[in-house]
């Protein structure tokens, strides 16, 4: 719950302190104190607003540490600035936009080493069961005949998780021709689900988990897992953890990508690399 809270709130104070050193640098001509700000929180959006616009980045650095050094600087320049009589309010500013920068670099993002019993290597799959696009429902079962790979992604609005799939469209000849399944399946809501399946027009499975029952029997539920405000978008506060399973012909599972930093996701070569390590494919 504090995670969710977070995430929004420093977004907004991001976008709130950024603006004000803007106007505070053309109105006092600061550019040291107010342009250190700056540094603190603008770059930060800038990377969030590129990977929401294009949603073509599935993994980042873990940490950006690129923009921890801007943030330093941003700080350092601020003192600086006070220091010449500048603004103690921007000295200010910019030290509260870089310790929450590393707050979200470092507690935010991370998922603490997560590992789940439920989906361990060398088991088979457990059993539980999905929505397809027309709202039949489709048993876990049922998609074992063939190699799969199933990915649990948070929801359309996640721009990382769009970014994955797109990858994974991009093999969808080679996957087919090999004779491999692929399940996207995510929490959200049903229509949201359609709505992806259209977009992309490939004959992956988009399946719903319905009040996230297949998440909590894989032990991959993130309560609270969605940014705070964004249930007005239609999502639940429940989410997933984002997850990626392979599993060979009987649902056997033979390999497992269990993400600690929901910025980080497989090399989209890896895929195929499992499945002919195990000889699964050619």
């Amino acid at each position: 719950m504090l995670k969710s809270i977070f995430v929004s709130a420093y977004m907004m104070a991001a976008m709130i302190i950024t603006g004000f050193a803007v106007r505070e640098l053309r109105i006092s001509g600061d550019v040291i104190a107010w342009g250190g700000v700056i540094l603190t929180t603008a770059p930060f959006l800038v990377v969030i607003g590129w990977l929401m616009v294009f949603r073509n980045t599935a993994r980042t650095s873990a940490r950006f540490p690129s923009l921890i050094v801007l943030g330093i600087a941003g700080v350092a320049a601020a003192t600086w600035g006070y220091t010449q009589g500048g603004s103690k309010l921007a000295m200010e500013l910019a030290l509260a936009g870089l310790v929450a920068y590393l707050v979200y670099a470092y507690w935010y993002s991370g998922f603490r080493h997560r590992h789940s019993r439920q989906i361990e290597v060398g088991r088979f799959l457990p059993e539980f069961e999905l929505k397809d696009i027309m709202g039949y429902p489709v048993s876990s079962a049922s998609l074992t005949q063939r190699p799969t790979i199933w990915v649990f992604y948070r929801g359309n609005w996640c721009p990382l998780c769009m970014a994955q799939i797109k990858e994974l469209v991009a093999q969808y000849h080679q996957l087919q021709a090999l004779g491999v399944r692929v399940a996207l399946i995510s929490p959200q809501p049903h229509e949201f689900t359609a709505r992806l399946a259209k977009k992309f027009d490939v004959a992956f499975h988009f399946l719903t988990d319905e009040n996230n029952q297949a998440a909590r029997v894989l032990g991959i539920a993130s309560p609270h897992g969605l940014p705070m405000g964004m249930q007005v978008l239609g999502y639940a506060s429940e989410t997933v953890l984002p997850t990626v399973i392979i599993t060979d012909t009987g649902g056997r599972i033979l390999w497992k990508h269990e993400t600690d930093n929901y910025r980080i996701r497989p090399e989209p070569e890896t895929y195929l690399a499992v499945l002919r390590e195990h000889h699964v494919v050619a």
